[in-house]
């Protein structure tokens, strides 16, 4: 019943077409203003610095990564690496993505406490997306033997569930920063601020996604589970 029917079961349904939509989200919008270009003709790469400079960021460092999507700002060695269609493109999404990540790098100069959480949990939720849910299945189709395992899956899956939730205000927070550094250094029209937020409210709706998505898993395997002791 909860594996093949039932409420939750279609709500994971809902959470895995929603997952679907938002990436596709995400990609569209980003294409759509990776085609309009920035009126100061900087590119991501060029804008993340003089962000990062206005901030007295002096350290860190701004690279060229390769893949689709794959920005990021690693705290480990205070880097920001930038996707080819970001590091050198002088487009608005480009702008938007690079803006975000700069302010990640903010965060964490800053000391900013979901980012700092989020990073204690990284270890963790690796572990749990890895062998949170093979555990639970085997200790599933052990019966009544193998309860523990699956207690033990579903404890390793918590680390995913709060690693998505805390993603939520470190994304949005970074966004939000992005945007008003745009702003006060002039970096961008009103009318390029609104492809910006579109990029970025865009890239938003992922995390909720996969926020969203793990919820509904874990509580899709506290059901199984309370249905396995009453066998």
């Amino acid at each position: 019943m909860f594996l093949y029917g039932g409420p939750l079961f279609w709500l994971a349904v809902a959470a895995f077409l929603f997952a679907l939509w938002a990436q596709y989200r995400v990609m569209s919008t980003f294409n759509r203003y990776s085609r309009v270009p920035s009126g100061s003709g900087l590119t991501g790469a060029e804008v993340a610095e003089r962000i990062l400079a206005s901030c007295g960021l002096h350290t860190v460092r701004i690279e060229p990564v390769q893949g689709m999507l794959t920005d990021h700002y690693d705290p480990r060695s205070q880097t920001l690496r930038l996707s080819p269609e970001v590091y050198s493109s002088p487009s608005v999404a480009a702008v938007g993505v690079a803006a975000h990540e700069a302010g990640h790098a903010l965060q964490h100069r800053e000391g900013y406490a979901p980012l700092a959480l989020r990073n204690a949990i990284v270890p963790v939720a690796g572990i749990g997306s890895q062998l949170g849910i093979w555990l639970f299945v085997i200790g599933m189709f052990l019966g009544q033997s193998g309860g523990w395992l699956m207690d033990l899956g579903i404890l390793l899956f918590l680390g995913v569930v709060a690693f998505t939730l805390i993603t939520l205000p470190v994304e949005f927070d970074a966004s939000r920063r992005a945007i008003q550094l745009l702003q006060s250094l002039g970096l961008v029209t009103p009318r390029e601020l609104e492809g910006v937020r579109a990029v970025l409210g865009a890239a938003a709706l992922t995390y909720v996604a996969a926020a969203a998505s793990a919820l509904i898993e874990l509580l899709r395997l506290l059901a199984i589970r309370h249905a396995s002791r009453e066998e």
